[in-house]
């Protein structure tokens, strides 16, 4: 999915300003289908502008800059369901953590462990904030879909990190013993 369907996708549920269309996409529901930063919304946004799929208006604010936003067109609405058709690339998956706890064997048992709780605490967060998501009575049955499915890979890792967790804190090195005070 690229950043133009992504974009098209925002603007199908509703009219949003480039910064609303970037912070869906680092924080809100689309961050879990593709990243996408400022430098690739704006031009995406003028292509689509350019070629009918989107229109837009300045709206004046009191006190404050005016803000562009966006609306899907006809043609818009037409040709992200055409993209839905397109083939799926492959699943991207990015962690972080996962780079740290390939390489817990070089690092003290004592980070690995604190590493460990707070990606298991980021867990329980992100869990948390979809179940709040589940309680909200508008959101359509597809979004509880891919909320569920979320939820159930999140269930997945948060049970992996609580049942292996000392087999990573294990593989870190020994911390040296601390010298005694009175030394």
């Amino acid at each position: 999915m690229n950043v133009r369907t992504v974009c098209l996708s925002i603007l199908h549920d509703g009219d949003a300003t480039g910064y609303e269309i970037r912070r869906l996409c680092v924080e809100g529901e689309c961050s879990y289908f593709v990243e996408a930063s400022f430098g690739s919304i704006y031009p995406a946004l003028a292509k689509l502008e350019d070629d009918g799929l989107v229109s837009s208006h300045v709206e004046q604010q009191d006190g404050k800059p005016s803000k562009k936003i966006y609306s899907i067109t006809e043609a818009g609405r037409t040709a992200f369901t055409q993209a839905l058709f397109e083939p799926l690339g492959e699943e991207v998956f990015r962690s972080p953590f996962l780079l740290f706890a390939r390489f817990a064997h070089l690092l003290p048992a004592g980070l690995v462990e604190d590493r460990l709780h707070e990606q298991l605490q980021r867990t329980l967060d992100s869990k948390k904030k979809l179940n709040d998501v589940l309680n909200d009575e508008t959101v359509s049955a597809s979004d509880r879909w891919v909320i569920n499915y979320g939820l159930s890979i999140m269930e997945v890792a948060e049970r992996h990190m609580r049942n292996h967790m000392t087999d990573l804190i294990t593989l870190a090195r020994a911390e040296p013993a601390k010298k005694d005070a009175a030394e």
